[in-house]
């Protein structure tokens, strides 16, 4: 209570809560716009539960797929721009490379080519998520089928994604949070009381004509749902919050402080990359779909797809003709999951940056000598801390598709994707709230200085 009193009673943090409101408030409205020239069929809106790619999709869109509105690409093409960046920054293009270490300046020319290849990517993905989605019978085009339509549907997709990339760092500058997170945490929040009401219908009220056996075990699946969302939450507040100390002294300078140093800790958290893999997962796993609706409306439609459906068992033949069920889609997301969760733990923290630093400003770590020993030991470190992050972000990941899998909840694989937002919402809200809290201590401070 104390802290919701400190929170109203700072202007700045109310201006920019209100202020992220209006954002997403406008982005509500646009996912309510279809785009003109399109008509959306209703197996497209009953398709977004079933956590195959255009679920996903939708998912990082903020729900704006199921009405194929003007904001149906969402925030999906900067991620993978941001990805495609990333990865060429790290000693593949030499440019980006001296880039990234050029400071604020760096930082604004990678953006700058973060956002053109946005647009390369969001007319690419649009056109594939047109085919796509025409071969499926989900949307028919109301409007003559030749280029010049095409053009115009696109078109209005990708200014819908740079819009939304735009609103997304409006939110970052002005209001709280990282804007493309918080995007998407809205969309996941939007769907969770439709999945809760969902459950509750299917399980608890649609059992009481089957007799008191029936609703017993409705129930009991109904608690185990609430129970899995409540493990979910749990376990993420757990993992984001836990962290390894590694003590840093840092020397005097001086006269009679030369002798003495000052004692500190280098925090690594065991989850470092928040929920940057889980995004960044599931957003590679909608490119092949895209990139086979170019090919033919054949390939678009293959059984391989679901390969990259990680609600999907398949069956495999062995030589002697005996079978076999695998979620390939399973193993594809949580690889991912745990590769990013590595990629992006060295971008937070460069060992090789962190003992250049630490070096010239006089600090160590104890038993540690400075330069490449220094280097080695957090590289170790953090190799040994993320590993733990990286297995514990699948496990989350996994636990809801595999409740799924065992048949625990009948046919119905909505929690596969409440898995998925649930990781997404929780690590949001922590985000927010440290970011409160350091705008509410910095209020404070303030005051005694004053």
């Amino acid at each position: 209570m104390k802290k919701l009193v400190s929170i109203f009673n700072n202007k700045d943090i109310v201006n920019r809560i209100v202020f992220t409101v209006m954002i997403l408030f406008v982005l509500r409205i646009g996912a309510a716009i279809t785009v003109p020239g399109v008509k959306v069929s209703e197996q497209l809106s009953n398709i977004m539960s079933s956590g195959n790619s255009l679920a996903i999709m939708d998912l990082l869109g903020g729900g704006a797929l199921s009405n194929f509105s003007v904001f149906a690409l969402g925030v999906s093409p900067y991620i993978t721009a941001q990805i495609i960046i990333q990865l060429l920054s790290k000693d593949v293009l030499p440019a980006l490379t001296e880039l990234s270490k050029q400071g604020e300046y760096g930082r604004k020319k990678i953006e700058m080519a973060t956002r053109y290849l946005t647009l390369l990517l969001g007319a690419v993905q649009g056109y594939g998520m047109i085919r796509t989605m025409i071969n499926q019978n989900y949307i028919s085009l109301t409007l003559a089928d030749n280029f010049w339509t095409y053009a115009y549907i696109v078109t209005v997709l990708l200014a819908g994604a740079m819009l939304t990339m735009w609103l997304g760092d409006q939110i970052t500058e002005k209001g709280l949070g990282n804007g493309i997170s918080v995007i998407i945490g809205a969309g996941c929040i939007r769907s969770l009381p439709t999945q809760i009401r969902t459950a509750w219908e299917k399980w608890v009220t649609g059992n009481v004509d089957y007799g008191s056996s029936q609703m017993i075990k409705g129930a009991f699946q109904f608690a185990l749902y609430i129970f899995a969302m409540f493990v979910v939450i749990a376990f993420v507040v757990f993992i984001e919050l836990s962290q390894r100390r590694i003590p840093v002294q840092h020397a005097g300078k001086g006269g009679a402080t030369a002798s003495m140093a000052r004692a500190s800790f280098l925090p690594i958290k065991v989850n470092s990359s928040g929920v940057i893999p889980v995004i960044f997962a599931s957003s590679i796993l909608t490119a092949p779909s895209i990139i086979a609706s170019f090919i033919s409306s054949d390939a678009a439609n293959a059984s391989w797809l679901s390969i990259f459906n990680y609600n999907t068992t398949m069956t495999m033949t062995n030589f002697d003709g005996s079978t076999w069920n695998m979620n390939w889609g399973l193993f594809i997301y949580l690889a991912l999951i745990i590769a990013f969760t590595f990629f992006y733990a060295e971008m937070q923290i460069d060992p090789e940056t962190l003992a250049d630093n630490f070096q010239k400003s006089g600090s160590y770590i104890p038993g540690i000598r400075p330069g490449k020993e220094t280097e080695r030991y957090v590289s170790k470190v953090l190799n040994r801390v993320t590993f733990i992050g990286a297995i514990a972000l699948a496990a989350i990941s996994a636990l809801p598709i595999i409740l799924v899998w065992t048949n625990v909840f009948g046919s119905d694989s909505s929690l596969a994707i409440g898995g998925t937002g649930l990781i997404i919402v929780v690590g949001v809200a922590i985000e927010l709230n440290a970011q409160v809290d350091g705008l509410v201590a910095g209020k404070s401070y303030d005051r005694k200085e004053a």
